[in-house]
């Protein structure tokens, strides 16, 4: 063989062997967005590949999967994937590498913008994490891999969603109460069918955890979708919100004289609703006469309300 013709081998060798960065056209960076954030909340399982519970590895696998492209099966796998991209430099849909073990990389998460990443983590499941946190995952950052590029003309929108999932990333949802939480709560109280997964939200998939209380409820009317189709099950509710929501739940009528609170405004959308609630014992207010019809909902008080609420169907 002459000796001249291996270069060119070895390098063509190279070029047919190295993992391509997938065409732009297999998704959009706000489908990256909307296809990770439908499996928040599913729980983390070693090994896991379901939607019974996802490992970090397999939480990227199946959000990638979903967008029609391949990944390797493990994040140290994945990390031989694409392309470097410096921290500097991120876009939504990179892979961002973690040291948690001590003994190289160990964890995989997905960029989401704003210095935000969302991935299924030991004890939260699918969840979201500041890249920068500096308690933990801004000193254990390996770096950041682009496996797939997406359409960058949609750029400013994956931005804009992507602020909007920060707001809630920030919130915490163990104490505050999310849009599905109160589906979740509402189909358990009513005793609703929850065996139907498909709902008419666009966020909202059939392999979304909670997807069957959503459409449950979503069928009785009890809630509604925003002006582009979607549930936005991770948003928080409001204590006005609740309001609406229980009074539509539970078929309540004013008892008595209208009840008003200082804070709340004569004309605002939800004073007719608050006071139905507070004249059927549900709510009282605050001490200062005030209702808090704009403070985000907590659990604790979700679970107050639909059990008076349950107490006057007996």
């Amino acid at each position: 063989m002459n000796k001249k013709w291996l270069l060119p081998i070895f390098a063509s060798f190279m070029i047919f062997s190295a993992t391509p960065i997938d065409n732009a056209e297999a998704a959009t960076a706000s489908e990256v967005t909307d296809t990770a954030t439908k499996y928040l909340g599913i729980p983390y399982s070693y090994g896991g590949t379901t939607t019974s519970g996802l490992d970090c590895s397999g939480f990227t696998s199946k959000v990638f999967s979903d967008l029609g492209i391949k990944l390797n099966r493990t994040s140290g796998s994945q990390y031989q994937q694409g392309t470097a991209v410096a921290k500097s430099d991120l876009q939504v849909g990179d892979l961002l590498f973690f040291n948690t073990s001590g003994s190289g990389i160990s964890h995989v998460a997905i960029y989401i913008g704003d210095g935000k990443m969302i991935h299924s983590q030991t004890g939260k499941g699918v969840s979201y994490s500041s890249v920068d946190d500096p308690y933990y995952w801004a000193s254990r950052y390996i770096g950041a891999k682009r496996v797939a590029t997406f359409d960058t003309e949609q750029q400013a929108e994956v931005t804009k969603v992507a602020t909007a999932e920060v707001k809630d990333a920030a919130i915490d949802f163990t104490v505050y109460a999310s849009r599905a939480e109160v589906a979740v709560q509402l189909a358990q109280a009513l005793n609703l069918d929850t065996s139907d997964k498909n709902t008419k939200f666009t966020d909202v998939k059939p392999t979304y955890a909670h997807a069957g209380a959503i459409a449950a409820v979503a069928k009785l009317g009890i809630f509604e979708g925003d002006d582009n189709g979607k549930f936005n099950p991770s948003s928080p509710m409001t204590r006005a919100q609740i309001a609406k929501v229980l009074v539509l739940a539970f078929g309540l009528e004013h008892q008595g004289e209208v009840v008003t609170f200082a804070d709340v405004p004569e004309n605002y959308w939800a004073t007719e609703y608050i006071s139905i609630i507070a004249t059927n014992g549900i709510t009282a207010g605050k001490d200062n006469g005030n209702f808090g019809y704009n403070e985000m909902l907590k659990i604790s008080q979700l679970e107050t309300f639909i059990e008076r609420a349950k107490q006057l169907k007996k």
